[in-house]
């Protein structure tokens, strides 16, 4: 009984000024654990290497689950019914939430693609529980301190957590941060936007939607731009998506800054929630059939598109993306449209035809100087228009299998130096074949 129990055993301690950081050490450390990351780390596992996934939040996913992104972009060839174009862990997504009911596919559409919507939980629990069964060493809540390298090799990254720091070394890195942050630290060129702004999204998912009601996308941008400013809208062409069924409705309705600066970062994450609550009341009130009686499910983080890039040993350009440009040393494709969020108010969108694929080359994988790093998603090099053509979860996972095939053939070389037939070989998958 608790009466009989002792609670005056706690023990007083202070801080010793002395104290060491914990270490880890493995074949390759995987920096960020959104999309491209888990795939860079569940790939180099399969490989048979020891591998430790980081991330600077307290669960693993990154914006994919907790921007609440919705939608897995640039997975299948263009056309009403193109074929799946990147495999990997994608097969293993789409079949184990498939399985749960936890997806949705459009079709055609304004991207002449197929969407496919998915439960953010049922891809949260999915991600954990894989890397959890393949033995991954996982490492959250740490922010990237100091990168320590021997020329162009990266020995030793120092992370701070609120349990204490920790060192991780390895063989190999993946910069999968999508600010370049372990490129950018380990002291590597990097690029960043010089024609202005670049705007994310504060995502908010509505539940208690009534379907039926709901506005097709041509009405609501139009009513949009009639009267978005009575409600202070600045973006004028976003778009709510209905999960049929469900009652419940994915809104991508704003623009808001996404600096580097900390504070500026820290109060536009509080000013996209403001402006996300401006867009439900334009919903409410101008829809009221379909969104009168729903409420918030969730605000997502703030979503980030394009912040800070590798400088690469090759630099994509929106003339490969719009000639479909197949690289020597193609690791990834999609035929995703370009799809520049450059303004506050509308978004460049540039769509193609059925026939369409744009290539992704290593070389934009490999920062510029840097022996042992391959950085994967939002922050390799391209111009801004290919850039967003090339972010999206399709390329993105085939780019974290690249990452982690290309480490594997450099081992203690260099991936400046690996064989590149080796390593098209092992991607095929992602690359060849018709769409």
């Amino acid at each position: 009984m608790a009466a009989n129990r002792d609670f005056s055993t706690a023990t007083r301690i202070v801080r010793s000024t002395g104290r060491s950081a914990r270490s880890a050490a493995a074949d390759i450390c995987v920096v960020g654990a959104g999309i491209a990351g888990v795939s860079a780390a569940l790939e180099a596992a399969q490989l048979g290497r020891t591998v430790v996934l980081v991330d600077s939040l307290p669960a693993l996913g990154g914006q994919a689950v907790h921007s609440i992104i919705g939608t897995f972009c640039g997975l299948f060839a263009n056309g009403y019914r193109g074929r799946q174009i990147t495999h990997g862990i994608a097969d293993g997504i789409l079949h184990d939430l498939g399985a749960q009911d936890a997806l949705h596919y459009l079709r055609g559409g304004p991207s002449n693609t197929t969407v496919v919507m998915y439960d953010e939980i049922a891809l949260s629990r999915w991600i954990e529980e894989t890397i959890r069964k393949a033995g991954i060493i996982v490492l959250l809540g740490a922010m990237l301190r100091r990168v320590m390298r021997d020329g162009g090799r990266v020995r030793t990254i120092e992370f701070a957590t609120r349990y204490g720091d920790v060192t991780t070394s390895a063989e190999g890195f993946v910069d999968a941060t999508g600010d370049a942050a372990l490129t950018w630290e380990a002291g590597f060129a990097c690029r960043e936007n010089a024609n202005g702004v670049l705007y994310g999204t504060q995502m908010v998912v509505l539940e208690g939607v009534d379907e039926a009601s709901h506005p097709p996308r041509p009405e609501m941008i139009a009513r949009m731009k009639e009267k978005g400013d009575r409600y202070g809208l600045i973006r004028r062409d976003g778009f709510s998506f209905v999960v049929p069924g469900r009652g419940i409705s994915l809104i991508n309705m704003n623009h808001v800054e996404t600096p580097l600066e900390p504070f500026a970062a820290s109060r536009n994450a509080l000013l996209g929630k403001a402006m996300a609550d401006d867009v439900i009341r334009f919903l409410k009130a101008e829809y009221p059939d379909a969104f009168a009686n729903a409420r918030v499910r969730a605000y997502g983080f703030p979503g980030i598109r394009q912040t800070r890039w590798i400088k690469g040993r090759q630099h994509l350009t929106v003339d490969d993306v719009r000639a479909g440009t197949r690289f020597p040393d193609a690791v990834a494709r999609t035929g995703w449209p370009i799809e520049l969020h450059d303004r506050p108010d509308s978004t460049a969108w540039e769509p193609f035809g059925d026939d369409h694929l744009h290539y992704i080359p290593f070389g934009a994988l490999v920062p510029d100087e840097a022996d042992n790093i391959v950085a994967v998603g939002r922050c390799i090099d391209g111009d801004s228009a290919a850039l967003s053509s090339v972010r999206v979860m399709g390329p993105c996972i085939a780019m974290g299998a690249a990452a982690a095939h290309a480490l594997d053939l450099a081992g203690s070389g260099s991936v400046r130096q690996i064989d590149i037939a080796a390593l098209r070989k092992r991607v095929s998958s992602n690359v060849d074949g018709a769409g």
